[in-house]
């Protein structure tokens, strides 16, 4: 493997900034938030959290990794400008590690932007260099996933990582899956394997809103980043609070005007998750046999309840996650 120095560049300022910062005396050390564009989403999860911190305070980039390199342009083509008879902008892709604070003033770290599509072992190992000279204590990623689950109940948390206990939410509906991998997936496995603290959190949005912005599920993950971590951040979860209020009463609108097959489908996930969670548990999802529409049915239901969204006026964002 070629030396991983060769994937990024320190950025002088915020490489002399963020060593003075873990260098302050009785510092315990910095957490690293992470999350990659272009794998699952659902909801746009972790594209929102990403979203709302840089949106909040000052921010220093602290280093930067080399785009040319990781993105395949032809797969995911960057956006370019074309204004009357000349190009007038190129939307450069970014990947970068920045430093920010709370609303305390504490720093973190915040790691972003579009996954790797080469060099995942590369990219991993200095991913882990930067982790070690800066001194991170835990890194967390975060996405979201579709579920057969109800937007009229609590968005449910799959935890995952070698420290949960840091997090009360225990319960999985997972036992033993393979998947296809990602970036953020072999990160936490690399870093977990080398004796660093990971966690990461991955929220259960609804099916039917899988590809549409879901506020619920971001302020679900943050408040689980804040349990885990420490850190506050209000002014990250005030504008998703809004959106999420406006999100829901967009969705019950929805159903109102949509047709009956649609609601039963709802009110059967419902049926379920009641079934198996109960009134104050979230996560497992395997309930005891329920009549149910069948796998294609419900599929076909979520396909044109997608469709009447994004024909119509936009709604709840119809830009999101990924398709269940």
């Amino acid at each position: 493997m070629l030396d991983p120095q060769g994937l990024y560049a320190w950025d002088p300022t915020g490489l002399t900034e963020a060593q003075e910062v873990v260098g302050e005396p009785g510092g315990a050390g910095l957490v690293m938030l992470y999350h990659f564009e272009g794998f699952i989403d659902a909801g746009e999860t972790g594209g929102q959290i990403v979203e709302a911190l840089l949106d909040h305070g000052p921010r220093t980039t602290v280093a930067r990794f080399d785009a040319d390199r990781l993105i395949d342009y032809r797969a995911r083509r960057p956006v370019m400008t074309f204004r009357r008879d000349h190009w007038a902008s190129y939307d450069t892709p970014r990947l970068e590690l920045r430093l920010l604070r709370d609303d305390t003033g504490t720093p973190f770290l915040l790691l972003a932007g579009p996954e790797p599509d080469v060099e995942w072992e590369r990219f991993t190992a200095a991913v882990l260099e930067i982790v070690e000279r800066l001194g991170v204590r835990l890194s967390v990623g975060f996405h979201g996933i579709p579920m057969g689950v109800p937007h009229t109940r609590p968005v449910g948390l799959t935890p995952h990582g070698n420290r949960l206990d840091l997090t009360p939410v225990r319960d999985t509906p997972f036992d033993e899956a393979q998947v296809p991998g990602s970036a953020a997936s072999l990160l936490e496995l690399r870093l977990a394997e080398s004796g660093h603290d990971v966690l990461g959190f991955a929220a259960h949005v609804p099916h039917y809103v899988a590809r549409s912005t879901y506020p619920d599920a971001a302020l679900t993950v943050i408040d689980s980043i804040t349990a885990a971590t420490g850190l506050v951040l209000p002014e990250t979860t005030r504008a998703l609070r809004k959106d999420a209020h406006r999100v829901q009463e967009e969705i019950e609108r929805q159903l109102a005007e949509g047709d009956g097959e649609l609601i039963a489908v709802v009110r059967g996930l419902e049926q379920q998750y009641d079934a198996v969670a109960g009134a104050e548990t979230r996560g497992s999802l395997v309930a005891e046999p329920a009549e149910l529409p069948s796998a294609e049915e419900l599929g076909e239901v979520f396909e044109r309840f997608l469709a009447e969204r994004e024909s119509g006026d936009g709604g709840a964002d119809d830009a999101g996650g990924s398709r269940p």
